[in-house]
Formats: C-alpha cells, sequence, structure tokens
C-alpha cells in the first residue's frame, strides 16, 4: 500500500523529476504563470509554495537554500526574493493558482494554467470554440 507516498513520479526518474519541477518553478517566478499538464501543475505547487515561504525569511540561509533548489538559477532567485515574495508578504499561504483548461488536442491531456494569486488575472477559455456556418 502507498500510505504516506505524496511523491507524484510523472513517469520520470528522480533525478528527471527534481530537474523538471526546479525548471519548471524558475520558469514560474520570470513568467508569472505558464501551461503545462494538470499533472505538472499539482506537482509543481508545493515546491513553489515552500520557495516562497523562503523568499519571505530573507536570510542568507533561505537564499542559499532556494539557489539549490533551483539549479543555481541566481536571477530567478534574486526575483524570487525581490519581487515574488514581497507580494505575499501578508499571504499566510495559498501562494499559487492552477486554472483547468480543458483538453490538448494531440494527446487528450488534461492542460491547466499555474500561476500567482497576486499577479494579473486574465480569461481564458477552458475549450476551444468552433464556429459553423450554416
Amino acid at each position: 500500500m502507498r500510505h504516506q507516498r505524496k511523491t507524484v513520479k510523472l513517469g520520470r526518474s528522480q533525478a528527471h523529476r527534481d530537474a523538471l519541477l526546479a525548471n519548471q518553478v524558475v520558469s514560474l517566478i520570470e513568467h508569472s504563470r505558464i501551461k503545462t499538464t494538470l499533472a505538472k501543475a499539482k506537482a509543481v505547487r508545493p515546491l513553489a509554495e515552500k520557495l516562497v515561504t523562503l523568499g519571505k525569511k530573507k536570510t542568507l540561509h533561505a537564499r542559499r537554500t532556494a539557489l539549490s533548489t533551483l539549479r543555481h538559477n541566481e536571477g530567478a532567485v534574486k526575483d524570487l526574493f525581490e519581487k515574488v515574495a514581497p507580494r505575499a508578504a501578508q499571504r499566510q499561504g495559498g501562494y499559487t493558482r492552477i486554472i483547468k483548461l480543458g483538453f490538448r488536442k494531440s494527446d487528450a491531456a488534461p492542460m491547466a494554467i499555474i500561476e500567482w494569486v497576486d499577479g494579473p488575472v486574465t480569461e481564458e477559455s477552458p475549450a476551444a470554440v468552433v464556429e459553423t456556418k450554416e
């Protein structure tokens, strides 16, 4: 039984999964929102929220921990500590939002957007509407 086994494996080895999630969080920090599959978005959310909590601490140890988690991407760590974390200073968790978009056309994978809650909200249609002329 898989009691207390929280890790979503995503069909990858541990090293590949760690690299994937780190790259997804870096993209989320840089672009404020990313479009990905629902499973990946749900896997990215805990890591992104833990990094925002680190960013709110503003200590050297927190910065170095974030730097090691984000694969030594110094620009992303700087943005995390200077832009993302101050926006979430008054919030006690729940820094990200996942919006379901429907299914990808090629393989019917459920797609989603993950974005910061404090960022701008934009409307996107959940599924493409096909118009027919009669």
